[in-house]
Order: structure tokens, then C-alpha cells, then sequence
């Protein structure tokens, strides 16, 4: 590897709201180049299609120029890697013509949603004969439907950063929640059932931050907000029982030192112990505990504290784009990386 490859990240950074957007893994990817001391520059290519777009709503025009200006962007610029997210808009062409101008460098498609679902998996195989690796957040057999002769396919965990994930509830003792979920409600979707069957189980003490799923969501600042205002939160996903999926609300509660709540069945364990975050496998087992932790402050900040000094130590940003610049290399990993194992080259 070169001391400071440069790195484009393509994806979705938000600009078009104004500030009133949520940070995603893209930036924090970002962030963990530059704390590697790597060069590194963004392509936002939903901003940049709604931008070109003639009178603003004309995206298949914005769309071909997106592209037109991506390719030159890669021209003038000459990354090592590029690195994707979901990017609709990018056509495999455009990955083709850059793969052309820019002789030697690799292409990663990251993605961070659930497999169980068809779009994502759709634009997983999308990319698999365009891309030199593709990474995404759930682990296990799936992977290897993705993987050709010229591609590396692997895990990767949802990164955190300390200049996102700057809260430390863990240290506090006066919140505006003692239990804080957000989430939009989707067809298919488990976590309503989940909460049906647990919330009537709590005594009207619990102080609920809720949002979304029939309620009002909080994004950008005020999502930000209600996590720093909370106890404790719920870490629960659409689709559960694939391994190590976890959506990236988790970096958010227990990077910020809030006690996480997370289902039982997607082997995190392999990364975290019951010392560090709480597990549960039904309503009723959820609901005792989290009765026992709103009561027991003491063993409430020590997990919570346990937790978020762990998931910065291990899914750090910076550590995690590392793994993924090796891996998509073919170069020795630099170290022993926990999740090396579900990785396919």
C-alpha cells in the first residue's frame, strides 16, 4: 500500500438538506482516512444528480451528467481506490470508464442495508462484475453469491468516529428518556411486532423517546439531540438472525455510551459480551430488562460505559477503512482483525 493511497468516496453526503441530514458511514469513512493520513475526496451523487438536474426535478438528464462529471472527476484526480455506496444513479459504465482512465485503480461497493431485502440485493449483484471488492454489514454464506473471479467480497462493521459519535451517556445522570427508539416503518417489518408485544409491559415510569413508527421522526440535529438525552436505546433491526447484521443505529447508541438493547440471534456476541451490551430473545425478557436497568444506575453506566469503549476500539472508522484498503489489495493484513474471518479472495 502506498503511505498515503487517495481515496474518492462516491455516495450520499447530504448536502441538498441543508444541514438537517443524518451522517452516514460515508463521512465517516471519510473521517477515517484522514485520521489514517490518507488523501482523501468526496463525490456526493444524489447532491450533484439533483443539482444538474434542469429546473431541478429532471434527473435522468442530472443523472447522465452526474456520471459525465464523476469520470472526470476520477480523470483529474487519479485515486487509488474509489469507494461507492449505494449510488443509484452511477451506472457501470461510468465504473468501466473510470476503471479505463485511471489505469490500476480498485473499485469498492459498500453497502450497509439488509440483505434479506431484494432491492439490496439487486444492487449488490449489480456491481459484482463492475467492482475489483464489494463489502457489506451482515456476514455468512450470502456473501459468496457475490463473488467472481476478479472481485473480493467481505463483512465490514458499521464504523464509528469520535467527532460524530461525541456523547458519553454513559457518564451522565439526568435524561429526558430512559429509553430512546428511532426507525421508519417498512412492509416486512419485525420491530413493530417486537414493540407491541413489549411495551405494554413497562410500567408508566419508563420515559419513552420514540420516533417514527407511527410517531414523528427526529433527523439531523434533533435526532443527535434526543440520543444525547436518552439512558438507554434500542438496537433493533427489520430482519434479524443474520450474522453480524446490525443497522447503524447501533454506532450511534453505543458509540455515544447509551446502553444498547440488541437481539440475541446475530451472533454479535462474537464482538461484544453481556458487559458490554444487554441481549434479549423475547418481549418478556426485553421488557425485565430494561425495568432492571432503569432502576440500577450503577450496572446501567458500567455496560454502557463497557460498550462504547469497545465498539470504538474495534469498529472504529479508521481501523475499519484499513481492513477494507488491505482486503481489496490483496495485501497481508496489517492485523488481526475480528471479523477477517468472512472475507472471500
Amino acid at each position: 500500500m502506498k503511505t498515503a493511497p487517495r481515496i474518492l468516496f462516491v455516495g450520499n453526503f447530504l448536502t441538498r438538506h441543508w444541514g438537517n441530514g443524518r451522517t452516514g458511514i460515508d463521512m465517516r469513512l471519510m473521517a477515517g482516512a484522514i485520521r489514517n493520513n490518507w488523501q482523501a475526496l468526496s463525490f456526493s451523487e444524489r447532491d450533484i444528480t439533483r443539482f444538474l438536474a434542469p429546473l431541478g426535478f429532471m434527473r435522468n438528464i442530472g443523472a447522465k451528467m452526474m456520471n459525465a462529471r464523476l469520470v472526470k472527476t476520477a480523470k483529474n484526480w487519479k485515486p487509488d481506490l474509489v469507494f461507492m455506496s449505494h449510488c443509484d444513479y452511477v451506472t457501470n459504465e461510468t465504473l468501466d470508464r473510470i476503471h479505463q482512465v485511471v489505469p490500476g485503480v480498485k473499485i469498492v461497493h459498500i453497502n450497509c442495508d439488509p440483505v434479506e431485502t431484494a432491492h439490496c440485493c439487486a444492487q449488490i449483484a449489480r456491481r459484482k462484475d463492475s467492482c475489483d471488492a464489494i463489502f457489506v454489514t451482515t456476514a455468512g454464506e450470502k456473501l459468496k453469491e457475490w463473488k467472481t473471479a476478479r472481485n473480493v467480497v467481505g463483512f465490514f462493521p458499521n464504523p464509528s468516529d469520535p467527532s460524530f459519535e461525541v456523547e458519553d451517556n454513559s457518564s451522565k445522570t439526568d435524561f429526558a428518556y430512559d429509553l430512546f427508539f428511532a426507525g421508519r416503518p417498512a412492509l416486512a417489518d419485525a420491530r413493530k411486532e417486537l414493540l407491541d408485544a413489549t411495551l405494554p409491559k413497562l410500567p408508566p415510569s419508563v420515559r419513552l423517546g420514540f420516533f417514527g413508527m407511527g410517531k414523528p421522526l427526529v433527523i439531523g440535529r434533533a435526532y443527535e439531540e434526543a440520543i444525547a438525552a436518552s439512558k438507554m436505546g434500542l438496537s433493533i433491526n427489520r430482519f434479524e438472525n443474520w450474522k453480524w447484521y446490525a443497522s447503524d443505529r447501533i454506532t450511534h447508541l453505543m458509540g455515544n455510551g447509551v446502553l444498547t438493547f440488541q437481539y440475541d440471534g446475530n451472533q454479535m456476541q462474537d464482538f461484544f459480551s453481556e458487559k458490554e451490551t444487554v441481549y434479549f430473545h423475547t418481549p418478556d425478557e426485553l421488557a425485565e430488562k430494561i425495568v432492571y436497568f432503569n432502576s440500577h444506575d450503577d450496572a446501567r453506566r458500567a455496560v454502557a460505559a463497557a460498550g462504547r469503549a469497545k465498539y470504538h476500539a474495534l469498529f472504529n472508522a479508521q481501523r475499519t477503512l484499513r481492513y477494507m484498503v488491505e482486503a481489496t489489495l490483496g495485501e497481508e493484513l496489517s492485523e488481526d482483525y475480528e471479523w477477517a474471518s468472512e472475507v472471500h479472495r
